[in-house]
């Protein structure tokens, strides 16, 4: 690249850098830049077009083209050349602009005098903007040197719209960060909650991306890249003795800081005029571009670990680091592109609510939103670029919107849904010590899901009998290292004196599939729903079945103890299992440790597999839990984390329900307790639907137990049992239509 090129790169930003400057309005600004840009790189037409929804483009400035055009001409991405270039996120430039497939020609806007074109994406850290476009009559391709040159007039572009460089009166654009936007996700937990932005990671904004000094902005990123050599440095020695996947981490860090085709870019930008800032943050954007695009999920991951490491390269530069001086709200609504259940647990109970742009049903930071009873919004795309720290904010964890800087009718409607839970939550108190008795004089069992600590005073306020799971892997996900048994054991001990003699059923370590101890080297599965996990594990490293068993042996120290094995696909592992809890047993007698006054040891049923098991089996385990998400999930053959096909497949299926009758029938005739764990348990219809055909125990996060035990006690079971039957005997596909009909029925 030639010094006259760098200079004329530079004079040009320093003519935009005045414009941004002026006191000209919004549009006058913009019309200004496409002058400039159309002036100094000597092309007739200079054009921009921004997104006027996530869908549409809209030319809002031209030199060149017909100015009635001008917020007159608009397009559906991916329409024309300018869709292509907004879509694909990549530069088009042609000589014969006509001639080139997916041509779109506008005779509004005159363009047809011109051949050649050239379409920049105008984009900032992974969110499409716009696009720039300059345009000749002459059939040319532009060189190396202008595509780059407009990249980095895209960048600044990009900047000055995020600094609201265009608002004002006749604006191109009405102001950033300040319209009522409408997010739709993915449900994780439900529940409503109102309150005010808390970013997990506040924004880094790049006010000055236009620099005076060359020389002085390389030496400013030339220290930055220093220190950020240093600390990756210092981080991988302090690593060197633990996980190993961690380790590779860090490795790729070092490897991106010490790339030397990075850093020659990020210096070829400030040549042309950009500050250390912006250069990094104008790499970062095309990584996030370059990220959506690609399948591979090695290299995603690697694209994902050049965008962490230039978000560091970022905070050295601006001093922006996560000590922001903002003061949390009072009502934090916590907004994160992902977070850790640790990270999580450092918040506490404390959230309002949690939206998430990737995350998953799944993942640990869900198991602690479920745990803490938070409302949890996950798969919010495009939510962490357009939050602000303390924006109004509204989460529907039932209908999975989130609600950012809402309208008066948007607020009042949803402050009515609030009042009515909360009428609801108070009628549900009410009945909080009464059974759940139904009108024919069945009671069924509510139990409760648990975790963690924070959980158990939720089994006195929400009416719970007990604890039907107590998820035992958090305590291990949360962690760095292997929890040691005396720490179990004082865990164990805690939860078992907040249930004030009330049954606890541990279950024990259920790792593997989404589950990955942060320190237990991941294995590389096709489809770790099926494979290594759960029991699978525990029976190929004993060593930590033992360690666990031990600890919950020594907390019960002589009180009742319930023990369950989770994923047990055949009778051979659950004999396996208890044949550990019996040596565990021997050997803790031998070493003078209290014995549990009593010890029941059962197994979640959560493959079909299990169902069809010998009667020796039913008759030999002491409890049976059905574990409704897993068995679902392999009954339809419908992956749990896949958007696609998890909603496709109704609990209230006649043949899912069959097949719960069948274990019913079972467990009945060999006199064996059974329940039903999982988020359907939770839900009344379906806690009918349950409790109908026979099921006596339901276990569920505390928030359902109110309106399980709501609907049950004002329900006649042998009613809806008479309408299943019928929906079958008709060859209905799912009983939900009926079961629905007759409730309204019922009033």
């Amino acid at each position: 690249m030639s010094e006259r090129t760098e200079s004329e790169s530079r004079k040009l930003l320093g003519r935009l850098r005045d414009a941004m400057a002026s006191d000209l309005a919004g549009q006058a600004r913009l019309d200004k830049i496409t002058h400039l840009i159309a002036d100094s790189m000597l092309t007739e037409v200079c054009s921009v077009y921004l997104f006027r929804d996530s869908e549409t483009l809209e030319l809002c400035a031209t030199e060149g083209l017909d100015p009635a055009a001008v917020h007159q001409t608009r397009m559906r991405m991916g329409e024309g050349l300018v869709g292509r270039v907004a879509r694909t996120g990549k530069a088009v430039n042609t000589p014969n602009a006509p001639a080139e497939k997916g041509f779109r020609y506008m005779p509004e806007t005159g363009e047809e005098r011109f051949s050649s074109f050239l379409g920049i994406p105008i984009q900032r850290l992974g969110e499409k903007l716009g696009v720039l476009v300059v345009q000749s009559r002459d059939a040319r391709s532009y060189t190396a040197d202008e595509l780059y040159a407009l990249e980095v007039v895209a960048m600044v572009i990009a900047e000055m719209t995020e600094l609201g460089a265009f608002v004002g009166e006749g604006a191109a654009l009405s102001a950033r960060h300040q319209q009522p936007v409408l997010f739709r996700g993915t449900t994780a937990q439900e529940g409503a909650a109102e309150g005010h932005v808390w970013l997990h990671e506040p924004r880094v904004v790049v006010s000055n991306p236009i620099a005076d000094d060359p020389h002085r902005e390389l030496e400013r990123l030339h220290e930055a890249i220093e220190e950020l050599r240093v600390g990756v440095d210092r981080m991988l020695e302090m690593s060197r003795h633990g996980d190993k996947e961690q380790l590779q981490v860090l490795e790729a860090y070092r490897m991106f800081a010490n790339s030397k085709g990075w850093l020659r870019r990020m210096e070829e930008d400030i040549s042309r005029g950009l500050s250390a800032e912006a250069a990094v943050e104008k790499e970062q954007s095309q990584a996030r571009a370059r990220l959506a695009q690609v399948n591979d999920s090695y290299l995603r991951e690697r694209l994902s670990d050049l965008d962490d490491l230039s978000n560091r390269l970022l905070r050295i530069l601006t001093g922006q680091g996560s000590e922001t001086g903002a003061e949390m709200p009072a009502d934090p609504i916590l907004v994160a592109r992902n977070i850790g259940p640790a990270e999580l647990l450092e918040y506490g109970r404390g959230l309002r609510g949690i939206v998430l742009e990737e995350g998953s049903v799944g993942s640990h930071a869900a198991i602690v939103a479920r745990a803490l009873a938070i409302p949890l919004v996950v798969h919010a795309g495009g939510v962490i670029t357009e939050a602000l720290n303390g924006d109004h904010i509204m989460v529907d964890g039932d209908q999975a919107t989130v609600h950012l800087r809402p309208d008066d009718t948007i607020v009042t409607a949803f402050r009515d849904k609030i009042a009515m839970q909360a009428q609801a939550q108070e009628r549900y108190a009410s009945i909080r010590d009464k059974p759940a008795k139904t009108l024919c004089g069945a009671t069924i069992g509510l139990t409760m899901n648990a975790g963690l600590m924070a959980d158990l005073p939720s089994l006195e306020g929400s009416g719970a009998e007990g604890v039907g799971l107590f998820r035992t892997e958090l305590q291990f996900l949360i962690r760095n290292q292997m929890p040691k048994r005396t720490e179990l054991a004082e865990l164990y001990a805690r939860v078992l004196d907040s249930a004030h003699g009330k049954r606890v059923v541990f279950r024990t370590l259920d790792i593997g599939s989404d589950k990955v101890l942060p320190y237990m080297k991941p294995n590389d599965e096709p489809n770790p729903a099926l494979g290594w996990r759960a029991i699978r594990v525990g029976l190929d490293k004993p060593g930590v079945m033992r360690m666990q068993l031990q600890a919950l042996i020594r907390a019960a120290n002589g009180r009742p103890l319930t023990i369950m094995f989770p994923f047990i696909a055949q009778a051979e592992e659950y004999y396996a299992a208890r044949a550990e809890v019996d040596k565990t047993i021997a050997r803790e007698q031998r070493l003078g440790h209290s014995l549990p006054e009593t010890l029941e040891v059962g197994a979640m049923l959560e493959t079909p597999s299990l169902a069809f098991a010998t009667e020796r089996f039913f008759q030999d385990v002491e409890f049976l839990s059905i574990g409704g998400n897993d068995l679902k999930q392999f009954f339809f053959a419908a992956d749990r984390e896949n958007e696609r096909v998890r909603r496709r497949y109704d609990t209230l299926n006649v043949s899912f329900l069959s097949l719960i009758e069948k274990i019913v029938e079972r467990c009945e005739r060999t006199e064996t307790p059974l329940s039903f764990c999982g988020e359907d348990a939770g839900r009344p219809i379906e806690a009918l639907c349950l409790a109908a055909i026979g099921i006596r125990t339901l276990s569920m996060r505390p928030a359902s137990i109110g309106p399980v035990k709501s609907l049950l006690r004002r329900c006649n079971l042998m009613d809806v049992r008479r309408v299943i039957a019928d929906a079958r005997h008709r060859g209905d596909q799912s009983v939900r239509p009926a079961v629905m009909e007759l409730l309204r029925n019922q009033g």
